[in-house]
């Protein structure tokens, strides 16, 4: 095959009126809003569990859990979860709750901008993902894990391709 037949069969695959980078770049900024709506279900779930705790008696929902997984309620990390659970304020279960669903709301709307392409959910992207690192660092120099390792390289792997991409969608609007 020609170079010329290469280049076409590559325009060819990507969308119309883009370069074949863009197409995979395209790509990759889906696999991140992706990313991004699944940390706001996770969350929204969480803070639905928030919710709910209000409207029972969070204790004595941990200790009928506990129990029916059989374990333990005066030992370990039952203990520890049942000891928690008694001193909440539904107070506090109402804050954690509105945080929780005030960042599913924003990790939401950041997948969705980022889902159709829209430039300030790709800054907005890299600015939050950068909020994470100092975090994440201090984390990993309380004692380095596995996970927070992977935690802190995945961020990172984010925020870079994210910030190459921006780079790209500039040089392409510059020709």
């Amino acid at each position: 095959m020609t170079a010329s037949a290469d280049a076409t069969a590559a325009g060819a695959a990507a969308p119309s009126g883009t370069a074949p980078s863009q197409g995979r770049s395209r790509r990759g900024v889906r696999v991140v809003a992706a990313l991004e709506a699944a940390k706001a279900a996770i969350v929204l779930v969480a803070g639905s569990g928030l919710l709910w705790a209000i409207q029972a008696d969070a204790a004595r929902t941990v200790e009928e859990l506990v129990g029916h997984m059989h374990l333990n309620v005066a030992k370990g990390f039952p203990r520890v979860f049942a000891d928690l659970a008694g001193d909440i304020s539904n107070v506090q279960l109402w804050l954690l709750a509105s945080g929780a669903f005030g960042y599913s709301l924003l990790r939401g709307i950041e997948a969705f901008g980022l889902w159709r392409q829209r430039r300030w959910a790709e800054w907005f992207s890299v600015a939050s993902g950068c909020l994470y690192v100092p975090f994440e660092l201090f984390e990993l120099a309380r004692g380095v894990t596995s996970l927070r390792l992977a935690t802190l390289l995945l961020n990172l792997g984010i925020v870079a391709y994210m910030a190459y991409t921006l780079r790209q969608s500039s040089r392409h609007q510059l020709r």
